[in-house]
């Protein structure tokens, strides 16, 4: 039997828009961390080679701030199982379109004021209808 998906159920939109917020505060960290460390210590290497260590490190981070708030409701090791399964497409595509845009708008590897709002809203944007889609269909979400 086939189920009906609906695109329309307010709740799992709030639901899924918390769950996204908390993968975009842990990718963040990482992410602007690591351009605003090179930004700062005037370390010279190549913009595309900080962009993808900055994506690294977002992910890092973002699955060590799943992980921990994860712990509440498991243990350590089933924590980091699902922080890993359930967000990391959309963590990945996250830090993709903040860095995507980060590029496009700055050349890459360069936070100023006006550039950090648009990642974030990209950032955030792009991996929630996959986390709708993936709470209404399988219930599964991070937190």
């Amino acid at each position: 039997m086939k189920r009906n998906f609906k695109w329309t159920c307010k709740h799992t939109w709030k639901r899924s828009a918390y769950n996204t917020l908390w993968c975009l505060i842990g990718c963040s960290i990482g992410d602007f961390g690591t351009i605003m460390f090179f930004q700062l210590s005037n370390v010279v290497w190549p913009t595309f080679y900080i962009m993808i260590l900055a994506i690294i490190n977002g992910l890092i981070t973002s699955v060590i701030l799943e992980t921990s708030i994860l712990l509440k409701q498991m243990n350590f090791s089933q924590s980091l199982r699902t922080a890993l399964g359930m967000s990391f497409i959309s963590m990945i595509s996250m830090e993709i379109a903040m860095n995507a845009v980060d590029w496009w708008l700055t050349g890459g590897a360069n936070l100023t004021w006006w550039v950090i709002p648009v990642m974030l809203i990209v950032g955030f944007v792009t991996p929630w209808p996959y986390n709708y889609w993936r709470l209404k269909k399988f219930n599964i979400a991070c937190h």
